[in-house]
């Protein structure tokens, strides 16, 4: 989530094509093992979800699976560092780099979100978090200190530069930053839910134009006014 026009550093990596089959297989396979395990998580649910089956959708042995992941719980936990907490950590970066109005840098937060996280595979775990996380404490704590407690610091420091920088007016950092986050989370629950099914009568939910929408209302709730009410 770097901010536009950041300048690309050169990767020292040897290129794929350089290494050998056997060695390019290797390196592959803990994406592997994670993109299997996101898809059978959203699929089946996490305790449904059995270490056996991830390693055959993924086409290794489940010894080999926990050569990588030791239980199905350190599994899901990589999962989520890999596709939400990675994610959120690039946000921060961008934060303290971008050079743009606060309203542009809350725009560019949440459509890279949707772009990364809502329009992929990877929005299934917000279904998987809610509807199962009760049932795992430690999961849920897991879950706490690395995506909620983050992301509400992440929308808190970005609603606290445009506070600072004159932007917007003071407002509580934590309830607005959850104001902002709210449709992001409700826009993943719709795609693996109402949004799956053929219902009718309900229209076409078009998300960018939502969050685009949500951004709209919420920009001009934040800016700052005059004592009679026009805007500054």
């Amino acid at each position: 989530m770097s901010p536009p026009r950041a300048t690309e550093r050169a990767s020292s990596t040897p290129r794929t094509e350089e290494l050998p089959s056997r060695q390019r297989r290797k390196e592959a396979r803990p994406q592997e093992l994670l993109d299997a395990a996101l898809t059978l998580f959203v699929e089946k649910g996490f305790a449904a979800t059995r270490a056996e089956e991830v390693a055959q959708r993924a086409g290794v042995s489940k010894g080999t699976l926990y050569l990588y992941y030791p239980s199905k719980e350190e599994l899901f936990k990589a999962v989520v560092r890999h596709n939400l907490a990675a994610l959120i950590a690039e946000g921060k970066e961008a934060v303290a780099q971008f050079e743009a109005s606060t309203a542009d840098l809350l725009v560019y937060l949440m459509m890279t979100w949707w772009q990364r996280v809502g329009s992929t595979p990877a929005s299934g775990i917000h279904k998987v978090v809610i509807a199962e996380v009760r049932n795992f404490p430690d999961l849920a704590q897991f879950y706490a200190d690395e995506v909620i407690v983050p992301a509400d610091q992440l929308f808190c420091s970005a609603i606290e530069r445009g506070i600072t920088r004159g932007e917007f007016r003071a407002v509580p950092l934590h309830e607005a930053a959850h104001a902002l986050m709210a449709p992001m989370i409700f826009l993943a629950l719709h795609r693996h839910s109402v949004g799956a099914c053929p219902v009718q009568g309900c229209g076409t939910l078009d998300p960018e134009a939502m969050l685009r929408t949500h951004l709209d209302l919420v920009l001009r709730g934040l800016e700052v006014r005059e004592p009679n009410g026009a805007q500054a």
